[in-house]
C-alpha cells in the first residue's frame, strides 16, 4: 500500500551526486511513498520512502552539474522545505576518492 505524508514528516535527506546513485538508493528503501506536495520554488527531483521506520526525502545534483556548491544548493532547499530534517547524508560512489598512496 502506498504511503503520502507531509514534508515535515520526514527526518532524513539523502543526497546522491548522480541519478544512478538514487535509482541505488530508493533500490534500498522497504517502502515508498506518495510525493507529498511542497512548494513550487524548490526545483529539486525528490523520491520519498521509508527505511526501518525512518521517513526519507532522497534527491540527486543536477544533471551535469556536480560538486561542493551543488550540493549544499540541493541540500538548502531541501533545508527550507523539509523542515524537520534531523539528519543529512551523502552517499555517492566516492569517483572523487584520492589514489595511489592514499588509496581506500
Amino acid at each position: 500500500m502506498a504511503v503520502s505524508l507531509m514534508p515535515d514528516d520526514y527526518t532524513i535527506a539523502w543526497i546522491c551526486a548522480l541519478p544512478l546513485e538514487a535509482t541505488a538508493a530508493c533500490a534500498m528503501l522497504d517502502r515508498i511513498h506518495i510525493p507529498p506536495r511542497w512548494p513550487t520554488s524548490d526545483p529539486n527531483a525528490y523520491e520519498f520512502g521509508e527505511l526501518s521506520g525512518h521517513y526519507i526525502v532522497i534527491a540527486h545534483l543536477p544533471d551535469g552539474v556536480y560538486g561542493k556548491v551543488s550540493a549544499a544548493a540541493v541540500m538548502s532547499r531541501m533545508r527550507s522545505t523539509f523542515r524537520r530534517l534531523d539528519f543529512g547524508v551523502m552517499v555517492g560512489i566516492g569517483g572523487g576518492v584520492p589514489e595511489g598512496k592514499n588509496n581506500i
